[in-house]
């Protein structure tokens, strides 16, 4: 028999993962030109040409038993997480060194690696919905308690009100997703500084630590000149997981780092125990070659010219069709609102027209849907006949 805590996991598995199964089996049947997959959040820009001319040179010029061998800190190598440090320096005016960097198996593995390091049973997390939906089995896992901050549906900013009296002396944590996934909103700057007033006041009033825990794969896909605040500028206990899924186009290679500030409250221990956190996982450290693949490639950018256009393209043609939706202003995901209350219901007429889509209650967010639109640009435009087909049986 499965743990107890498993059979939980496993009748809660990911409806996106099931999607994009689905969308699998309908190729087979009707042919991957007819199916419009929008469920995963898998990159369909190419990385950058540097990458795969990092990659070689590497393999030529490295010493192999270095470069596939387990690194001498768990943290990382020393020079790659200087570089990366260098990076964020030059970016945001941080004072950051090597030392405040752990290389990590994407932002997923280090959500787990501060998690691990953070909570004691029974510790809150708190949360803004809609929210990644594994934010629940990560906290779940190291035995803490979710606690989710209802939607604001205007404008998908976090409900702040909410948040301040939900904070209890039991919360170690706070996760923040901008830009965000599934909505595509990122937070403000006006948000960011009352969120942090709230908690630096709620830290001093309990007397207790609160992380801040910006998870941040999507940082680098913001359109339209929008900023995205980096967040240690504003609370000292801030923790920072970035991922070059998204940035570099390297979803599968898991490759990403958090940063622990020499400002977050007794920082030595946290950086020591997420270190240690990094191998008792099964990490060990982040996958080698990626880590000095990324070190040649910092300055490096995916084109998000593509996706904005498939972002307007899909946007303007659902608004014409009667959907609503908030803009994006960053990711790759529309947050639409179902047409009827039962947002699963709405999914699964969808795939009568094998139009693929996720239901927003798997986001902590029901009567929504979220579409992925990081496909091929054909895909977007095919995809409008299907959904006015779509949109005609509510009306």
């Amino acid at each position: 028999m499965i743990s107890k805590k498993m059979e939980g996991m496993v009748a809660n598995s990911s409806a996106i993962r099931a999607m994009f199964e689905e969308g699998t089996r309908l190729a087979k049947i009707y042919g991957a030109e007819n199916v419009y997959d929008f469920s995963l959040g898998n990159p369909n820009v190419p990385a950058p040409k540097a990458v795969k001319e990092a990659i070689i040179e590497l393999l030529e010029k490295e010493d192999s038993l270095v470069l596939h061998g387990y690194t001498n800190s768990n943290a990382g190598y020393e020079d790659v997480r200087q570089a990366v440090a260098d990076s964020l320096n030059e970016r945001f005016g941080t004072k950051f060194a090597a030392k405040n960097i752990t290389m990590t198996v994407g932002a997923a593995g280090g959500l787990n690696v501060i998690l691990k390091t953070l909570l004691n049973p029974g510790d809150e997390v708190i949360t803004f919905a809609p929210y990644f939906g594994e934010y629940r089995s990560y906290t779940n896992h190291f035995d803490g308690v979710l606690v989710a901050i209802s939607p604001n549906t205007v404008d998908f900013q976090p409900k702040l009100d909410e948040f301040e009296e939900k904070i209890t002396p039991k919360t170690k944590a706070v996760i923040v997703n901008t830009p965000n996934n599934p909505t595509g909103v990122v937070y403000s700057e006006e948000t960011i500084k009352k969120m942090a007033a709230i908690m630096e006041a709620k830290q001093k009033e309990f007397g207790t630590e609160i992380y801040l825990i910006s998870d941040e794969p999507y940082r680098e896909l913001a359109y339209d000149g929008v900023e995205v605040p980096y967040l240690t500028k504003y609370y000292a206990n801030t923790i920072v997981g970035y991922s070059y899924s998204k940035s570099l186009s390297l979803p599968g290679e898991r490759i990403g780092y958090l940063v622990i500030p020499d400002e977050v409250t007794e920082s030595e221990k946290v950086i020591a125990a997420a270190n240690v956190a990094n191998r008792i996982l099964g990490f060990v450290n982040a996958p080698t070659l990626q880590q000095k693949v990324v070190a040649k490639c910092l300055n490096e950018k995916t084109d998000i010219s593509y996706y904005d256009r498939n972002r307007e393209t899909l946007y303007n043609g659902l608004k014409e069709m009667g959907f609503e939706c908030v803009k994006p202003q960053g990711a790759f995901y529309l947050f639409v609102k179902s047409p009827i209350e039962d947002d699963k219901a709405f999914c699964n007429e969808a795939k009568k027209y094998n139009i693929l889509i996720v239901p927003g209650s798997s986001f902590g967010c029901p009567g929504y849907v979220r579409i992925a639109y990081c496909v091929a640009y054909e895909t977007i435009v095919n995809s409008l006949p299907k959904f006015k087909e779509l949109a005609a049986v509510y009306k």
